[in-house]
């Protein structure tokens, strides 16, 4: 696909492409969903099922599922754990004849150390491209704060009522949770994709403002865009910072670039959409060459692994509840760096995309999720349309 000109409203080209179906992981496995550990919640669920509802970027003929701990105090027992294809993705019941038991080195059950994550053995299972999986984790005994990511944007179930991760009909599942807990990360074998993009941001990345249920994140919507031909990881995390952790909101990006991009499977390229909490978040972060060295770092390091970056620019805020002048100051400068600094393999000018015409410090009303900074599904549908997927 031919590059689009910025005056369009999308992309600028900044060095040579790539071609998207030429495999990067020679033992076949891509990413196609990423939830990325937000924070610890609660002392452990003692005696619970929890049926996590995932979407899927890419199919295959086999799958693997990571877990995680990292924002656990103490090891993290995971008595059973299994996989299946969601019958709908408002329900906890499971297509027949999908369930599946996930084993880690041939054992149903695995102790996951404070910090650490685990990845299970590959399970033979047809997955579904765009479709919904059940990752469902059973815990015997509570062991302290349970690593989650808070913004699903998608309903999941929950019982108090024992092991049933087994369970096909999901009738046990009398609760329900906004959050996704334990599972950070799925892979895919068997499916020809040629890698995995990575999203990394924060609750724009992460979808706040898009529909429940609907699977509209900007991250999505391009997966829908590629169709199969890479998978997509979303890593994005509601309030996250780059240069300063955000409590509930994870870990400061730096801080967290290794696992959340650099380590995703099959990870060929990331789109990098971060920077707008630090400047509008308390304390404000009103000198640019700090956010701008932070993003130099992550071109580094993922230039140093073989990934390519594309920089998008930090979307209009005017409106928002603490937007002042010298913000947007920040703002400008931070776009500025992100399509002229020639340091990015190319550019998403989601700015571009998302301002009034009228008004360009303002995002385009249709696009307005209502709060002036966050997108609806529309703009979200603006932004995947803005990226050239030969780029990736």
């Amino acid at each position: 696909m031919r590059a689009v000109a910025l005056c369009a409203g999308v992309l600028l080209v900044l060095s040579g492409t790539s071609d998207a179906r030429s495999p990067v992981t020679p033992d076949g496995w891509v990413g196609t969903w990423g939830g990325a550990a937000a924070a610890g919640v609660g002392e452990g669920y003692a005696n619970y099922s929890i049926r996590n509802v995932v979407h899927t970027s890419v199919g295959g003929s086999a799958v693997r599922v990571r877990l995680s701990n990292r924002f656990g105090t103490r090891p993290a027992v995971l008595g059973r754990v299994s996989i299946a294809v969601a019958a709908a993705s408002d329900s906890p019941a499971a297509v027949d004849g999908t369930m599946r038991g996930v084993t880690f080195g041939g054992a149903d059950s695995i102790t996951i150390p404070a910090g650490a994550e685990v990845l299970s053995d590959q399970v033979r299972l047809r997955v579904p491209r765009d479709g919904n999986l059940l990752v469902s984790t059973y815990t015997p005994v509570a062991t302290g704060p349970v690593t989650y990511h808070g913004l699903a944007t998608q309903t999941s179930f929950f019982t108090r009522d024992g092991d049933v991760a087994l369970e096909t009909s999901g009738a046990s599942y009398d609760e329900r949770t906004s959050a996704w807990h334990y599972v950070s990360g799925v892979d895919v074998r068997g499916s020809g994709a040629g890698g995995t993009v990575v999203a990394f941001g924060d609750s724009i990345t992460d979808g706040a403002g898009a529909t429940s249920g609907a699977n509209r994140r900007w991250p999505d919507l391009l997966a829908d865009r590629l169709g199969g031909r890479l998978g997509v990881v979303n890593s994005g995390i509601s309030g996250n910072r780059m240069l300063l952790d955000g409590g509930g909101f994870g870990i400061n990006a730096l801080a967290r670039f290794d696992s959340d991009v650099l380590d995703v499977t099959g990870a060929r390229t990331v789109i990098l959409l971060e920077g707008i909490n630090d400047i509008q978040q308390t304390p404000h972060q009103t000198d640019p060459t700090a956010i701008i060295a932070a993003y130099r770092q992550f071109i580094g390091q993922a230039h140093a692994r073989g990934i390519r970056v594309v920089g998008g620019t930090v979307l209009p805020f005017k409106g928002w509840q603490v937007y002042d002048p010298t913000l947007e100051a920040t703002r400008q400068a931070l776009n500025t760096f992100i399509r002229a600094s020639g340091e990015f393999d190319a550019v998403v000018d989601f700015d571009a995309v998302m301002r009034d015409a009228a008004d360009p410090l303002v995002m385009r009303a249709e696009y307005d999720s209502g709060d002036h900074l966050h997108p609806n599904d529309a703009g979200y549908q603006a932004m995947a349309n803005a990226v050239d997927l030969s780029k990736l």
